[in-house]
């Protein structure tokens, strides 16, 4: 499929997603939205697939919501306007619940929308010059669809903070706060995300990352006991699965898997 918005290449099991508006420092619209729940499809059906880098062309990672597109939403009816949110809500779920690994490697500032794709990825690392936050509260819009994200990842009270104040927050900050894994110098952050990719590659299972990445998602939703009966039950099912066995075997035999 070929992108006007974004970058989509795959390369030695990584598909690399990146945001390239360049000149409008990577800002969201409709079109950018669809093609993005485009390439995140793509990379689910693909076996060739089994990690996701998300990153940003130029200086920004992302803007957040291009000026054009809040225009636009001014002169929309109530129906085209939950249209769109759930759009966007879709793109959410995509990331949130792919069976892939998603990286965020943030690169530039990370704002509004931008910072809510952050908040979706499984891992996130930014160069200490990126400035993350949720600004919504300050053109009286509401970052109502992060928000159910953000407190997972972060907890009530931090949430609360950033989404409450709408102020910008250093990328050491946000790492100290549970939004990012790490701060990586911009000399090196490319390097390290690609080595990250690479030993997920080779140093996991598939089927493993991607029952254990459902697990973790999964416990929010339900009573402990409910969630414990579930995690008994993926338990049982991987231990009959063939990576499993196939990783077993080579633990025993003392010898190095490579997946």
């Amino acid at each position: 499929m070929a992108f006007e918005h974004i970058l989509y290449n795959v390369t030695s099991r990584v598909a690399s997603i990146t945001l390239h508006r360049p000149e409008k420092r990577n800002a969201l619209n409709g079109a950018m939205v669809a093609e993005l729940r485009a390439a995140f499809k793509q990379a689910e059906s693909d076996p060739g697939v089994k990690v996701i880098i998300l990153k940003g062309a130029g200086e920004a990672f992302c803007a957040g919501a291009d000026l054009e597109y809040l225009q636009q939403l001014q002169l929309n009816t109530r129906e085209e306007n939950l249209a769109d949110s759930k759009e966007l809500m879709q793109l959410m779920q995509q990331i949130y619940y792919h069976d892939k690994i998603v990286i965020a490697q943030v690169e530039g500032h990370a704002i509004a929308g931008g910072c809510g794709l952050v908040t979706l990825c499984d891992l996130s690392y930014a160069v200490p010059e990126a400035k993350l936050g949720y600004t919504e509260v300050k053109i009286g819009f509401v970052p109502a669809l992060v928000a159910v994200f953000l407190v997972r990842k972060i907890g009530e009270g931090r949430a609360r903070d950033l989404l409450l104040t709408g102020r910008l927050v250093t990328a050491e900050k946000a790492a100290s706060y549970g939004l990012l894994n790490d701060v990586i110098p911009a000399d090196r952050i490319a390097e390290h995300v690609a080595k990250i990719a690479e030993d997920l590659c080779t140093g996991a299972s598939a089927n493993s990352l991607k029952v254990t990445k459902k697990l973790i998602t999964d416990v929010f939703d339900q009573p402990l006991d409910n969630a414990l009966e579930q995690a008994a039950r993926l338990n049982a099912e991987t231990r009959e699965h063939t990576d499993c066995q196939r990783g077993i075997k080579a633990f025993l035999d003392k010898e190095k898997m490579v997946w």
